[in-house]
Protein backbone atom coordinates (compact mmCIF):
# COMPACT_ATOMS: atom_id res chain seq x y z
CA UNK A 1 0.00 0.00 0.00
CA UNK A 2 1.35 3.41 -0.92
CA UNK A 3 0.04 6.85 -1.72
CA UNK A 4 -1.66 9.60 0.27
CA UNK A 5 -4.46 9.22 2.81
CA UNK A 6 -6.38 11.74 4.88
CA UNK A 7 -7.35 10.60 8.37
CA UNK A 8 -8.82 12.05 11.57
CA UNK A 9 -7.25 11.24 14.92
CA UNK A 10 -7.72 12.38 18.49
CA UNK A 11 -4.88 12.92 20.96
CA UNK A 12 -4.58 14.07 24.57
CA UNK A 13 -3.57 17.71 24.80
CA UNK A 14 -0.03 16.99 25.99
CA UNK A 15 0.65 14.71 22.99
CA UNK A 16 -1.06 16.84 20.35
CA UNK A 17 2.09 18.66 19.21
CA UNK A 18 4.35 15.59 19.05
CA UNK A 19 5.04 14.55 15.46
CA UNK A 20 6.18 11.09 16.51
CA UNK A 21 2.79 10.57 18.08
CA UNK A 22 1.10 11.68 14.86
CA UNK A 23 3.05 8.95 13.01
CA UNK A 24 2.07 6.27 15.53
CA UNK A 25 -1.61 7.24 15.53
CA UNK A 26 -1.68 7.48 11.73
CA UNK A 27 -0.19 3.98 11.45
CA UNK A 28 -2.68 2.64 13.99
CA UNK A 29 -5.63 4.28 12.21
CA UNK A 30 -4.54 2.87 8.85
CA UNK A 31 -3.59 -0.56 10.20
CA UNK A 32 -0.01 -0.22 9.01
CA UNK A 33 3.45 -0.55 10.46
CA UNK A 34 4.74 2.87 11.50
CA UNK A 35 7.84 2.49 9.33
CA UNK A 36 5.58 2.61 6.27
CA UNK A 37 4.50 6.17 7.18
CA UNK A 38 6.88 8.42 5.29
CA UNK A 39 5.45 11.80 6.21
CA UNK A 40 2.54 13.32 8.14
CA UNK A 41 1.15 16.83 7.76
CA UNK A 42 -1.57 18.50 9.82
CA UNK A 43 -4.37 20.08 7.78
CA UNK A 44 -7.02 20.77 10.44
CA UNK A 45 -6.95 21.22 14.22
CA UNK A 46 -9.64 21.73 16.85
CA UNK A 47 -9.93 21.37 20.63
CA UNK A 48 -12.49 19.10 22.27
CA UNK A 49 -12.93 20.42 25.81
CA UNK A 50 -16.25 18.77 26.59
CA UNK A 51 -14.68 16.48 29.18
CA UNK A 52 -12.20 16.98 32.01
CA UNK A 53 -9.50 15.30 29.89
CA UNK A 54 -9.09 17.68 26.99
CA UNK A 55 -8.47 16.15 23.57
CA UNK A 56 -7.28 17.66 20.31
CA UNK A 57 -8.87 16.60 17.03
CA UNK A 58 -6.38 16.47 14.17
CA UNK A 59 -6.94 15.88 10.50
CA UNK A 60 -3.75 14.56 8.96
CA UNK A 61 -2.49 14.09 5.44
CA UNK A 62 -0.40 10.93 5.47
CA UNK A 63 2.24 9.85 2.97
CA UNK A 64 2.50 6.04 2.81
CA UNK A 65 5.82 4.82 1.41
CA UNK A 66 6.06 8.11 -0.47
CA UNK A 67 6.56 11.74 0.49
CA UNK A 68 3.73 14.23 0.50
CA UNK A 69 3.64 16.78 -2.32
CA UNK A 70 5.65 19.92 -1.59
CA UNK A 71 3.41 22.32 0.28
CA UNK A 72 2.77 25.51 -1.64
CA UNK A 73 2.91 28.59 0.55
CA UNK A 74 0.43 31.30 -0.50
CA UNK A 75 2.14 34.25 -2.13
CA UNK A 76 0.83 37.69 -3.12
CA UNK A 77 -0.65 37.99 -6.63
CA UNK A 78 1.55 39.31 -9.40
CA UNK A 79 -0.80 40.98 -11.84
CA UNK A 80 -0.27 43.98 -14.09
CA UNK A 81 -3.31 45.73 -15.50
CA UNK A 82 -3.35 46.70 -19.17
CA UNK A 83 -3.19 50.45 -19.93
CA UNK A 84 -6.88 50.78 -20.82
CA UNK A 85 -8.41 48.44 -18.27
CA UNK A 86 -12.05 49.35 -17.51
CA UNK A 87 -12.40 51.31 -14.27
CA UNK A 88 -14.59 50.53 -11.30
CA UNK A 89 -15.09 52.64 -8.18
CA UNK A 90 -15.04 50.85 -4.83
CA UNK A 91 -16.35 52.88 -1.89
CA UNK A 92 -14.73 51.58 1.28
CA UNK A 93 -11.54 49.65 2.05
CA UNK A 94 -12.85 47.06 4.47
CA UNK A 95 -12.70 43.36 3.61
CA UNK A 96 -15.47 43.65 0.99
CA UNK A 97 -13.68 46.53 -0.74
CA UNK A 98 -10.17 45.06 -0.57
CA UNK A 99 -11.09 41.55 -1.67
CA UNK A 100 -13.37 42.98 -4.34
CA UNK A 101 -10.48 45.11 -5.64
CA UNK A 102 -8.12 42.12 -5.81
CA UNK A 103 -10.72 40.08 -7.69
CA UNK A 104 -11.33 42.92 -10.14
CA UNK A 105 -7.60 43.02 -10.87
CA UNK A 106 -7.61 39.27 -11.58
CA UNK A 107 -10.46 39.91 -14.04
CA UNK A 108 -8.59 42.74 -15.79
CA UNK A 109 -10.41 45.71 -14.23
CA UNK A 110 -8.79 48.74 -12.61
CA UNK A 111 -10.23 49.36 -9.12
CA UNK A 112 -10.32 52.90 -7.71
CA UNK A 113 -10.71 52.44 -3.95
CA UNK A 114 -12.07 55.47 -2.08
CA UNK A 115 -11.65 55.44 1.71
CA UNK A 116 -13.04 58.20 3.93
CA UNK A 117 -10.47 57.46 6.65
CA UNK A 118 -6.70 57.31 6.72
CA UNK A 119 -4.22 54.59 5.87
CA UNK A 120 -3.82 51.95 8.55
CA UNK A 121 -0.58 53.43 9.97
CA UNK A 122 -1.97 56.94 10.38
CA UNK A 123 -5.26 55.50 11.58
CA UNK A 124 -3.55 53.86 14.55
CA UNK A 125 -2.41 57.27 15.82
CA UNK A 126 -5.98 58.56 15.60
CA UNK A 127 -7.08 55.96 18.16
CA UNK A 128 -5.04 57.69 20.88
CA UNK A 129 -7.33 60.73 21.30
CA UNK A 130 -10.42 58.57 21.75
CA UNK A 131 -8.68 56.34 24.30
CA UNK A 132 -6.91 59.09 26.25
CA UNK A 133 -9.17 62.09 25.93
CA UNK A 134 -12.51 60.70 24.78
CA UNK A 135 -12.37 62.67 21.54
CA UNK A 136 -13.55 60.93 18.36
CA UNK A 137 -11.90 61.80 15.07
CA UNK A 138 -15.03 61.25 13.06
CA UNK A 139 -13.55 59.86 9.85
CA UNK A 140 -10.64 57.95 11.42
CA UNK A 141 -11.44 55.72 14.38
CA UNK A 142 -12.20 52.12 15.32
CA UNK A 143 -14.86 51.92 12.57
CA UNK A 144 -13.50 54.11 9.75
CA UNK A 145 -10.18 53.85 7.94
CA UNK A 146 -8.16 51.37 5.93
CA UNK A 147 -9.22 47.80 6.66
CA UNK A 148 -12.63 48.76 8.06
CA UNK A 149 -14.04 48.02 11.50
CA UNK A 150 -12.45 44.56 11.68
CA UNK A 151 -8.87 45.84 11.61
CA UNK A 152 -8.87 46.98 15.23
CA UNK A 153 -11.57 44.68 16.57
CA UNK A 154 -10.02 41.27 16.83
CA UNK A 155 -9.78 39.72 13.37
CA UNK A 156 -11.95 36.68 14.02
CA UNK A 157 -12.45 34.66 10.85
CA UNK A 158 -15.35 32.49 11.99
CA UNK A 159 -18.00 32.22 9.30
CA UNK A 160 -21.16 30.24 8.65
CA UNK A 161 -20.42 30.24 4.90
CA UNK A 162 -20.71 26.69 3.56
CA UNK A 163 -18.62 27.03 0.40
CA UNK A 164 -15.33 25.84 1.82
CA UNK A 165 -13.38 26.42 -1.39
CA UNK A 166 -14.06 30.17 -1.52
CA UNK A 167 -13.57 30.44 2.26
CA UNK A 168 -10.22 28.69 1.95
CA UNK A 169 -9.28 31.10 -0.84
CA UNK A 170 -9.98 34.04 1.48
CA UNK A 171 -7.74 32.51 4.15
CA UNK A 172 -4.97 31.85 1.63
CA UNK A 173 -5.14 35.44 0.40
CA UNK A 174 -4.77 36.68 3.97
CA UNK A 175 -1.78 34.37 4.54
CA UNK A 176 -0.23 35.52 1.26
CA UNK A 177 -0.34 39.04 2.66
CA UNK A 178 1.20 38.20 6.03
CA UNK A 179 -1.44 36.52 8.20
CA UNK A 180 -0.15 33.55 10.24
CA UNK A 181 -0.39 30.19 8.45
CA UNK A 182 -2.21 28.74 11.47
CA UNK A 183 -5.45 30.25 10.15
CA UNK A 184 -5.36 27.60 7.40
CA UNK A 185 -5.66 24.76 9.91
CA UNK A 186 -7.37 26.14 13.03
CA UNK A 187 -11.06 25.36 13.41
CA UNK A 188 -11.71 28.88 14.74
CA UNK A 189 -9.03 31.01 13.08
CA UNK A 190 -8.10 34.42 14.41
CA UNK A 191 -5.48 36.93 13.29
CA UNK A 192 -5.44 39.61 15.99
CA UNK A 193 -5.64 43.38 15.91
CA UNK A 194 -1.87 43.69 16.24
CA UNK A 195 -1.22 41.67 13.05
CA UNK A 196 -4.10 42.79 10.84
CA UNK A 197 -2.68 46.25 10.03
CA UNK A 198 0.32 44.70 8.26
CA UNK A 199 -1.97 42.34 6.33
CA UNK A 200 -4.18 45.22 5.22
CA UNK A 201 -1.16 47.30 4.22
CA UNK A 202 0.19 44.43 2.11
CA UNK A 203 -3.17 44.01 0.36
CA UNK A 204 -3.10 47.69 -0.54
CA UNK A 205 0.38 47.23 -2.00
CA UNK A 206 -0.89 44.38 -4.19
CA UNK A 207 -3.62 46.66 -5.53
CA UNK A 208 -1.21 49.52 -6.23
CA UNK A 209 1.50 47.35 -7.78
CA UNK A 210 -1.01 45.93 -10.23
CA UNK A 211 -2.04 49.42 -11.34
CA UNK A 212 -5.09 50.02 -9.16
CA UNK A 213 -5.69 53.16 -7.12
CA UNK A 214 -6.31 53.73 -3.41
CA UNK A 215 -7.33 57.18 -2.16
CA UNK A 216 -7.49 58.02 1.55
CA UNK A 217 -9.37 60.88 3.23
CA UNK A 218 -11.76 60.56 0.29
CA UNK A 219 -15.29 60.64 1.67
CA UNK A 220 -18.05 60.06 -0.85
CA UNK A 221 -20.55 62.90 -0.46
CA UNK A 222 -22.79 62.32 -3.47
CA UNK A 223 -23.56 59.89 -6.27
CA UNK A 224 -23.68 60.87 -9.93
CA UNK A 225 -26.75 59.21 -11.42
CA UNK A 226 -27.97 59.87 -14.95
CA UNK A 227 -31.44 58.48 -15.45
CA UNK A 228 -31.13 54.97 -14.05
CA UNK A 229 -27.36 54.62 -14.61
CA UNK A 230 -24.59 55.36 -12.09
CA UNK A 231 -21.91 57.58 -13.60
CA UNK A 232 -19.59 58.12 -10.66
CA UNK A 233 -19.30 59.80 -7.27
CA UNK A 234 -18.42 63.15 -5.70
CA UNK A 235 -15.70 63.05 -3.05
CA UNK A 236 -15.28 65.62 -0.27
CA UNK A 237 -17.96 67.79 -1.93
CA UNK A 238 -15.57 68.78 -4.72
CA UNK A 239 -13.76 66.00 -6.58
CA UNK A 240 -15.40 63.85 -9.25
CA UNK A 241 -14.57 60.21 -9.94
CA UNK A 242 -16.32 58.76 -12.98
CA UNK A 243 -17.14 55.12 -13.71
CA UNK A 244 -20.19 53.14 -14.80
CA UNK A 245 -19.72 50.60 -12.01
CA UNK A 246 -19.65 51.49 -8.30
CA UNK A 247 -19.22 48.91 -5.54
CA UNK A 248 -20.73 50.33 -2.36
CA UNK A 249 -18.83 48.63 0.48
CA UNK A 250 -18.95 51.22 3.24
CA UNK A 251 -19.51 49.13 6.39
CA UNK A 252 -22.33 49.27 8.94
CA UNK A 253 -21.47 52.66 10.46
CA UNK A 254 -21.43 54.89 7.36
CA UNK A 255 -24.80 56.41 8.25
CA UNK A 256 -24.31 59.39 5.96
CA UNK A 257 -24.34 57.06 2.94
CA UNK A 258 -27.80 55.78 3.87
CA UNK A 259 -28.95 59.37 4.31
CA UNK A 260 -27.64 60.38 0.86
CA UNK A 261 -29.42 57.45 -0.79
CA UNK A 262 -32.62 58.14 1.16
CA UNK A 263 -32.56 61.81 0.12
CA UNK A 264 -32.40 60.64 -3.51
CA UNK A 265 -35.51 58.50 -2.93
CA UNK A 266 -33.56 55.32 -3.62
CA UNK A 267 -34.97 52.15 -2.17
CA UNK A 268 -33.74 51.17 1.29
CA UNK A 269 -35.16 48.52 3.60
CA UNK A 270 -35.17 48.15 7.38
CA UNK A 271 -33.65 44.89 8.60
CA UNK A 272 -33.16 43.13 11.94
CA UNK A 273 -30.12 44.01 14.03
CA UNK A 274 -29.22 43.65 17.71
CA UNK A 275 -28.33 45.90 20.62
CA UNK A 276 -27.19 45.32 24.18
CA UNK A 277 -24.06 45.55 26.28
CA UNK A 278 -20.53 44.22 26.57
CA UNK A 279 -20.16 41.75 29.42
CA UNK A 280 -16.66 41.42 30.87
CA UNK A 281 -15.31 38.64 33.11
CA UNK A 282 -11.86 37.75 34.39
CA UNK A 283 -10.44 35.41 31.75
CA UNK A 284 -9.41 32.77 34.36
CA UNK A 285 -13.06 32.41 35.34
CA UNK A 286 -14.03 31.54 31.74
CA UNK A 287 -11.01 29.22 31.46
CA UNK A 288 -12.04 27.40 34.64
CA UNK A 289 -15.50 26.66 33.35
CA UNK A 290 -14.66 25.81 29.74
CA UNK A 291 -11.58 23.71 30.54
CA UNK A 292 -12.87 22.10 33.77
CA UNK A 293 -10.04 23.53 35.84
CA UNK A 294 -9.94 23.50 39.62
CA UNK A 295 -9.90 26.74 41.61
CA UNK A 296 -6.57 28.53 41.04
CA UNK A 297 -5.43 25.83 38.58
CA UNK A 298 -3.63 27.62 35.74
CA UNK A 299 -4.66 27.13 32.13
CA UNK A 300 -2.28 24.71 30.36
CA UNK A 301 0.11 26.57 28.08
CA UNK A 302 -1.06 24.60 25.03
CA UNK A 303 -4.62 25.87 25.43
CA UNK A 304 -5.76 29.24 24.10
CA UNK A 305 -7.77 31.63 26.23
CA UNK A 306 -11.21 30.04 26.42
CA UNK A 307 -14.19 31.47 24.58
CA UNK A 308 -17.92 30.77 24.72
CA UNK A 309 -21.10 31.08 22.70
CA UNK A 310 -24.47 31.51 24.36
CA UNK A 311 -27.86 31.88 22.71
CA UNK A 312 -31.54 31.59 23.56
CA UNK A 313 -34.87 32.96 22.40
CA UNK A 314 -37.13 34.95 24.70
CA UNK A 315 -40.58 36.10 23.57
CA UNK A 316 -39.74 35.73 19.87
CA UNK A 317 -36.45 37.64 20.09
CA UNK A 318 -32.96 36.22 20.15
CA UNK A 319 -30.65 36.91 23.09
CA UNK A 320 -27.07 35.88 22.38
CA UNK A 321 -23.39 36.49 22.85
CA UNK A 322 -21.73 38.37 20.00
CA UNK A 323 -18.10 38.83 18.93
CA UNK A 324 -16.69 37.11 22.01
CA UNK A 325 -13.11 38.26 22.66
CA UNK A 326 -11.11 35.90 24.93
CA UNK A 327 -8.06 37.55 26.43
CA UNK A 328 -9.25 40.80 24.94
CA UNK A 329 -10.19 44.42 25.54
CA UNK A 330 -13.31 46.53 25.31
CA UNK A 331 -12.79 49.53 23.02
CA UNK A 332 -14.73 52.72 22.18
CA UNK A 333 -16.34 52.34 18.75
CA UNK A 334 -18.19 55.66 18.44
CA UNK A 335 -18.02 57.50 15.13
CA UNK A 336 -19.35 60.84 16.41
CA UNK A 337 -18.63 62.85 19.54
CA UNK A 338 -22.19 62.87 20.85
CA UNK A 339 -22.30 59.10 21.43
CA UNK A 340 -20.70 56.23 23.34
CA UNK A 341 -20.46 52.83 21.64
CA UNK A 342 -18.46 49.81 22.83
CA UNK A 343 -16.97 46.88 20.97
CA UNK A 344 -14.39 44.17 21.66
CA UNK A 345 -10.94 43.27 20.31
CA UNK A 346 -8.09 40.86 20.99
CA UNK A 347 -4.44 40.77 20.08
CA UNK A 348 -3.01 37.66 18.43
CA UNK A 349 -1.74 36.31 21.77
CA UNK A 350 -5.10 36.84 23.49
CA UNK A 351 -3.26 37.35 26.74
CA UNK A 352 -5.29 40.09 28.41
CA UNK A 353 -6.61 39.08 31.88
CA UNK A 354 -10.13 39.85 30.69
CA UNK A 355 -12.74 38.10 28.56
CA UNK A 356 -15.50 40.17 26.97
CA UNK A 357 -18.44 39.56 24.71
CA UNK A 358 -21.36 41.42 23.33
CA UNK A 359 -24.58 40.31 25.01
CA UNK A 360 -27.35 41.50 22.73
CA UNK A 361 -31.04 41.26 21.95
CA UNK A 362 -32.50 41.10 18.44
CA UNK A 363 -34.38 44.19 17.27
CA UNK A 364 -36.91 43.57 14.49
CA UNK A 365 -38.09 46.38 12.19
CA UNK A 366 -41.45 46.53 13.99
CA UNK A 367 -39.60 47.33 17.24
CA UNK A 368 -38.49 50.66 15.75
CA UNK A 369 -41.98 51.71 14.71
CA UNK A 370 -41.99 54.86 16.87
CA UNK A 371 -39.19 56.26 14.69
CA UNK A 372 -40.74 55.23 11.37
CA UNK A 373 -42.85 58.32 10.65
CA UNK A 374 -39.85 60.66 10.96
CA UNK A 375 -37.01 58.50 9.68
CA UNK A 376 -38.68 56.00 7.35
CA UNK A 377 -36.33 53.07 6.52
CA UNK A 378 -33.63 54.70 8.68
CA UNK A 379 -35.68 54.15 11.85
CA UNK A 380 -33.22 51.55 13.10
CA UNK A 381 -30.38 54.08 12.93
CA UNK A 382 -32.44 56.53 15.00
CA UNK A 383 -33.10 53.74 17.50
CA UNK A 384 -29.36 53.04 17.79
CA UNK A 385 -28.54 56.72 18.10
CA UNK A 386 -30.90 57.26 21.05
CA UNK A 387 -29.12 54.50 22.98
CA UNK A 388 -25.68 55.81 22.04
CA UNK A 389 -26.54 59.34 23.16
CA UNK A 390 -28.05 58.03 26.39
CA UNK A 391 -24.79 56.18 27.07
CA UNK A 392 -22.83 59.37 26.38
CA UNK A 393 -24.95 61.37 28.83
CA UNK A 394 -24.82 58.67 31.53
CA UNK A 395 -21.04 58.33 31.19
CA UNK A 396 -20.66 61.97 32.06
CA UNK A 397 -18.18 63.01 29.39
CA UNK A 398 -15.65 61.86 26.84
CA UNK A 399 -15.98 58.17 26.13
CA UNK A 400 -16.63 57.12 29.73
CA UNK A 401 -19.25 54.36 29.51
CA UNK A 402 -22.16 53.50 31.82
CA UNK A 403 -21.64 50.22 33.65
CA UNK A 404 -23.14 47.93 36.27
CA UNK A 405 -22.18 44.66 37.93
CA UNK A 406 -24.26 41.89 36.36
CA UNK A 407 -25.51 40.82 39.81
CA UNK A 408 -26.76 44.34 40.50
CA UNK A 409 -28.41 44.54 37.07
CA UNK A 410 -30.37 41.37 37.82
CA UNK A 411 -31.36 42.68 41.28
CA UNK A 412 -32.36 46.16 40.04
CA UNK A 413 -29.87 47.95 42.26
CA UNK A 414 -27.17 50.49 41.56
CA UNK A 415 -23.59 49.22 41.83
CA UNK A 416 -21.77 50.84 44.74
CA UNK A 417 -18.48 50.10 43.06
CA UNK A 418 -17.31 48.48 39.83
CA UNK A 419 -14.68 45.83 39.05
CA UNK A 420 -11.51 46.64 37.16
CA UNK A 421 -11.98 46.78 33.42
CA UNK A 422 -10.02 46.67 30.17
CA UNK A 423 -12.04 49.64 28.87
CA UNK A 424 -9.43 52.38 28.83
CA UNK A 425 -11.65 55.52 28.78
CA UNK A 426 -13.26 54.38 32.04
CA UNK A 427 -16.68 53.34 33.33
CA UNK A 428 -19.26 54.96 35.58
CA UNK A 429 -21.81 53.20 37.76
CA UNK A 430 -25.24 53.57 36.18
CA UNK A 431 -28.52 51.65 36.53
CA UNK A 432 -28.67 50.35 32.96
CA UNK A 433 -32.35 49.44 33.27
CA UNK A 434 -33.12 53.16 33.22
CA UNK A 435 -31.35 53.61 29.89
CA UNK A 436 -32.39 50.50 27.97
CA UNK A 437 -35.83 50.07 26.40
CA UNK A 438 -37.95 47.77 28.55
CA UNK A 439 -38.24 45.10 25.84
CA UNK A 440 -34.43 44.96 25.62
CA UNK A 441 -33.67 45.05 29.34
CA UNK A 442 -36.35 42.49 30.20
CA UNK A 443 -35.13 39.97 27.65
CA UNK A 444 -31.52 40.67 28.56
CA UNK A 445 -32.24 39.89 32.22
CA UNK A 446 -34.00 36.64 31.38
CA UNK A 447 -31.26 35.64 28.96
CA UNK A 448 -28.52 36.28 31.52
CA UNK A 449 -30.39 34.25 34.12
CA UNK A 450 -30.62 31.33 31.68
CA UNK A 451 -26.96 31.59 30.77
CA UNK A 452 -26.03 31.62 34.46
CA UNK A 453 -27.69 28.21 34.80
CA UNK A 454 -25.94 26.87 31.70
CA UNK A 455 -22.49 28.19 32.57
CA UNK A 456 -21.54 27.91 36.23
CA UNK A 457 -19.99 31.11 37.54
CA UNK A 458 -21.16 33.28 34.63
CA UNK A 459 -23.32 35.38 36.97
CA UNK A 460 -20.80 36.73 39.43
CA UNK A 461 -19.86 39.92 41.28
CA UNK A 462 -16.75 39.97 39.11
CA UNK A 463 -18.73 40.36 35.86
CA UNK A 464 -19.55 43.82 34.58
CA UNK A 465 -22.01 45.06 31.96
CA UNK A 466 -20.78 48.05 29.92
CA UNK A 467 -23.04 50.03 27.59
CA UNK A 468 -23.81 50.01 24.81
CA UNK A 469 -23.10 47.51 22.02
CA UNK A 470 -25.19 48.91 19.16
CA UNK A 471 -23.15 48.31 15.98
CA UNK A 472 -23.58 44.54 15.69
CA UNK A 473 -24.81 44.95 12.11
CA UNK A 474 -26.49 47.46 9.88
CA UNK A 475 -30.16 48.18 10.67
CA UNK A 476 -30.61 49.03 6.98
CA UNK A 477 -30.37 46.90 3.86
CA UNK A 478 -29.56 48.47 0.51
CA UNK A 479 -31.46 46.08 -1.76
CA UNK A 480 -30.04 44.50 -4.89
CA UNK A 481 -31.21 42.23 -7.66
CA UNK A 482 -30.47 38.62 -6.64
CA UNK A 483 -28.95 37.81 -10.04
CA UNK A 484 -27.14 40.93 -11.20
CA UNK A 485 -26.42 42.21 -7.63
CA UNK A 486 -27.22 45.74 -8.81
CA UNK A 487 -29.53 48.11 -6.98
CA UNK A 488 -33.01 47.64 -8.48
CA UNK A 489 -33.27 51.33 -9.40
CA UNK A 490 -29.67 52.14 -10.40
CA UNK A 491 -27.69 50.17 -12.97
CA UNK A 492 -24.05 49.78 -12.11
CA UNK A 493 -24.51 50.37 -8.36
CA UNK A 494 -23.62 47.26 -6.38
CA UNK A 495 -24.54 47.32 -2.66
CA UNK A 496 -21.94 45.11 -1.02
CA UNK A 497 -20.82 43.67 2.29
CA UNK A 498 -21.88 44.33 5.84
CA UNK A 499 -23.00 47.93 5.36
CA UNK A 500 -25.42 46.91 2.63
CA UNK A 501 -26.83 44.12 4.78
CA UNK A 502 -25.31 41.16 2.91
CA UNK A 503 -22.51 40.07 5.25
CA UNK A 504 -21.75 39.74 8.93
CA UNK A 505 -17.99 39.58 9.49
CA UNK A 506 -14.60 39.66 7.82
CA UNK A 507 -14.92 36.44 5.81
CA UNK A 508 -18.52 36.88 4.66
CA UNK A 509 -17.78 40.49 3.68
CA UNK A 510 -14.71 39.38 1.73
CA UNK A 511 -16.75 36.72 -0.07
CA UNK A 512 -19.43 39.27 -0.93
CA UNK A 513 -16.82 41.66 -2.29
CA UNK A 514 -15.51 38.91 -4.56
CA UNK A 515 -19.05 38.02 -5.64
CA UNK A 516 -19.90 41.63 -6.50
CA UNK A 517 -16.67 42.01 -8.48
CA UNK A 518 -17.51 38.94 -10.54
CA UNK A 519 -21.08 40.14 -11.13
CA UNK A 520 -19.93 43.61 -12.21
CA UNK A 521 -17.18 42.29 -14.48
CA UNK A 522 -19.72 40.05 -16.19
CA UNK A 523 -21.85 43.07 -17.22
CA UNK A 524 -19.22 45.14 -19.03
Amino acid sequence: MEGIQTIDIQLPLDQSTERDQWHLEAARALGLSSDLITEVRIIKRSIDARQRTIKVQLRLEVGIQSPLPVKEHPSPPNHTLPPHAPKVIIVGSGPAGLFGALRFIELGWCPIVLERGKDVSARRFDLAPILRHGKVIEDSNYCFGEGGAGTFSDGKLYTRAKKRGPVSDVYRTLVAHGAPEEILIDAHPHIGSNLLPNVVRAMRQSILQAGGEVHFKSKVTDFLIQGTQIRGVIVNDRDTFEANHVILATGHSARDIYQILHAKNLLLEPKPFAVGVRIEHPQPLIDRYQYHLREEEPRPLLLPAASYRLATKIRDRGVHSFCMCPGGFIVPAATENDEVVVNGMSLSRRDSPYANSGMVVTVEPEDTETFRSEFGPLAGIAYQKVLEQAAKHAGGGGQVAPAQRVTDFLQNRCSQDLPKTSYHPGIRSTPLLELLPADISGRLKEGLQQFGKQMRGYITEEACLIGFETRTSSPVRIPRDPSSLQHPQVKGLYPCGEGAGFAGGIVSAALDGIRCAEAAAATK
